[in-house]
């Protein structure tokens, strides 16, 4: 997400960070950069040159100059006016109505408005232990329905039925019905979209806001379109009263421009972001934590509440048990371990949050892929019961079937093993305890700079 500004911004901004003092002259040259660092990233002209001169305007201001580090003041001065064009903070969801809160989609056509409904449906239900009801009122598209209630399958969510022979205002109308019956939490009702903005579009959904009022009206757009994003964003909003945006596949956007244009040229916030195709992959949209992203910095709060969420702590308390008694590290263990780094979106994702993440050599980062931990894993599973627990009596024949077994090469399992053998020492000396070690077992994994998985020179 956003590589391409992170790594242009984070060149330009490490020449000034260094200056004792900063004048008009000084920074003439890397403000320059910052604004073609942004028309790159396919910034809205008018957004680029707003943040330009705000960014100026701190960095010549009373409180840089009496800085005793100016050149890190005027970075900050970047940070704080990204977080400031992405509106500030989190703009919090809004439930606080008499059940069920009623949820509008609204969108183009391929945006993944019907994705995003469900991705929403989960979200509410899991963090906010929300019943939610879904509904379709695209009756253009057939496939839509019947996408949606596998959707709602699969997150747990109701799902009220509907065909392409009802008028959508008297879908949405029997849905709330049924919802307010059933005592749902909140109803997410999911809309047809186009091609392009139309006058027949814009009709239907503002008839189905009158119908419904709904507490929360979404537009969802695709981030990889760029400032087009916030273009469209403005005309939906002009045409009906959006309380806010679900920016979409912003994990395929190596720009940025849509985040950094829509709530300036819309008024109105992002309030969630999708992340990925998986279901789950919708997150609250937090302007603080895209800037340091954006900057470089790292998102370490994201990091945490991901693993609060996605680790098994009883799992968790176990292993750290295990070894703090010295009970041994087996493969088992270690596939276990893998298992939960792929959850959390494998080593790219994690390293992905931490700072300096945007420096990582290229060949290093190209390589932080799905299929080195499911390379690991398949040379774990070829192994016996007894290979995993004692893996010592792995020699050539068992390793030529464990090769074969996973569609690997001799090499690479041997080079596992080697690998496997310096975490297995390091858990030794974590006995009792001394995590202090654990950058010693990260180094062990990586070898010489490559990741577990990664195949030999």
């Amino acid at each position: 997400m956003f590589d391409n500004l992170t790594a242009r911004l984070s060149r330009t901004l490490k020449n000034i960070s260094g200056k004792g003092r900063l004048t008009e002259d000084n920074i003439k040259d890397t403000m320059r950069e910052v604004r073609t660092a942004l028309l790159e990233a396919d910034v809205a002209l008018p957004v680029v040159k707003s943040f330009t001169q705000r960014v100026k305007e701190r960095a010549l201001g009373k409180e840089v100059a009496l800085s005793l580090t100016p050149g890190q003041e005027f970075i900050r001065a970047v940070y704080d006016e990204l977080v400031n064009t992405m509106g500030g903070e989190n703009a919090a969801i809004n439930l606080a109505c008499q059940p069920p809160a009623v949820i509008l989609m609204a969108g183009l056509q391929g945006a993944g408005k019907t994705t995003s409904a469900a991705k929403l449906a989960l979200y509410l239900k899991e963090r906010l232990r929300k019943k939610v009801m879904l509904v379709s009122a695209d009756v253009y598209r057939p496939a839509a329905i019947d996408q949606l209630k596998t959707l709602a399958s699969q997150c747990g969510a109701g799902f009220f039925p509907s065909d392409t022979s009802q008028k959508p205002v008297d879908i949405a109308n029997a849905a709330y019905r049924q919802a307010k019956l059933e005592a749902y939490d909140v109803l997410i009702v999911d809309t047809a979209g186009r091609l392009a903005v139309d006058e027949a579009m814009m009709k239907e959904i503002a008839e189905l806001h009158k119908a419904l009022n709904p507490i929360e009206t979404y537009f969802v757009v695709d981030a990889m379109t760029g400032q087009d994003a916030a273009v469209t964003a403005k005309a939906f909003a002009e045409a009906l009263p959006l309380t806010g945006v679900i920016l979409t596949k912003a994990d395929g956007d190596a720009r940025g421009g849509a985040a950094l244009s829509v709530r300036e040229i819309t008024g109105k916030p992002i309030k969630f972001i999708g992340m990925g195709e998986k279901i789950e992959a919708l997150e609250p949209f937090h302007p603080d934590r895209i800037a340091s992203r954006i900057l470089d910095m790292g998102d370490m709060l994201s990091l945490i509440e991901d693993l609060q969420r996605k680790t098994d702590m009883g799992e968790a308390r176990k292993f750290a048990d295990k070894i703090k008694k010295g009970q041994g590290f087996t493969f088992e263990d270690f596939k276990a371990q893998m298992l939960q780094v792929k959850k959390m979106g494998g080593m790219g994702g994690l390293l992905s949050h931490l700072p300096g993440a945007g420096q990582l050599a290229e060949q290093v980062k190209g390589k932080l892929n799905e299929k080195m931990i499911d390379h690991m894993i398949a040379i774990i599973d070829s192994m016996t019961r007894k290979e995993r627990e004692h893996p010592e009596i792995i020699k050539a024949s068992r390793k030529r079937r464990i090769a074969m077994g996973a569609g690997v090469q001799i090499s690479e399992v041997n080079q596992l093993l080697r690998q496997f053998d310096g975490i297995s020492k390091m858990m030794k000396k974590m006995k009792g305890g001394k995590l202090g070690r654990m950058a010693g077992m990260m180094k062990s994994m990586m070898g010489a700079g490559r990741f577990p998985g990664m195949p030999g020179r």
